[in-house]
């Protein structure tokens, strides 16, 4: 029988007994495949590296980044620990193209430059790699500024991306983007989840973890066009991509 150790509890229900990061995370692994048998993935600015090590248990080898030494020192504790360096999104420690894919769960809005931080997930990037990320949107701040202010202040957020400004982003760096998923797409789920976020904080996205089956069905009937978290699927291209047969 395994033991699961307190540390790995605490993470578990940080991170997936979360309104946001429930679907956030799984969508991204599902985008990267449930069999990552001899690939490389990394995680930028994975913080105590947990999702990095959920794509470890699917085989992958995995390292995940962050500036955060406490996360890092946390991060070792857990089970399913990946390799996990002290680096900077925007240095990335890593040689070119020397990963398969490349992981960010709602990091990049919180870089002080994001589009520099794309340019260096694409340099380690392997041709034929997957780029997968989860952004801040936010797309109607602007009818609840003071909300949205607290938040920006609360979680040091730079800046916001909706799917228009990734593609630009990426395509300009020679990345091919995929699909784009908008969540909390309805104008009541945004004001929801700016709501948590001002007033409930770190523990309100925990405790509003049970309307996560309400968040997901109202954003099943809303366009996908915008939303409070924007998710993208992007790929490089191979080096034969292109090229006469």
């Amino acid at each position: 029988m395994v033991r699961v150790s307190l540390d790995d509890l605490v993470a578990f229900s940080g991170h997936q007994l979360h309104v946001c990061r429930f679907r956030e995370a799984r969508t991204l692994l599902r985008w990267l495949g449930n069999d990552l048998r001899g690939q490389v993935v990394l995680d930028v600015a994975g913080g105590d590296g947990y999702w990095a090590g959920q794509a470890r248990r699917r085989g992958a080898r995995t390292v995940s980044v962050d500036l955060a030494l406490h996360k890092l020192r946390r991060g070792r504790r857990l089970r399913s620990s990946p390799a996990l360096v002290a680096g900077d999104a925007l240095r990335l420690p890593l040689s070119d193209a020397s990963v398969d894919a490349v992981l960010s769960v709602c990091a990049l809005e919180h870089f002080p430059d994001g589009p520099a931080a794309l340019t260096e997930m694409v340099r380690v990037l392997r041709p034929g790699g997957q780029l997968l990320l989860s952004a801040d949107a936010l797309t109607r701040r602007h009818r609840w500024p003071n909300l949205a202010q607290t938040h920006r202040r609360r979680y040091d957020v730079r800046r916001t991306y909706t799917h228009t400004q990734l593609r630009e982003l990426l395509t300009s760096r020679g990345v091919v983007v995929g699909e784009h998923r908008y969540q909390f797409r309805g104008p009541g789920a945004e004001l929801g989840y700016l709501a948590v976020s001002a007033w409930g904080g770190r523990l309100g996205f925990n405790a509003a973890a049970p309307a996560i089956p309400l968040v997901a069905a109202s954003d099943a009937i809303r366009r996908n066009d915008r939303g409070s978290i924007v998710l993208l699927r992007a790929r490089k291209p191979s080096e034969t991509e292109g090229e006469p047969s």
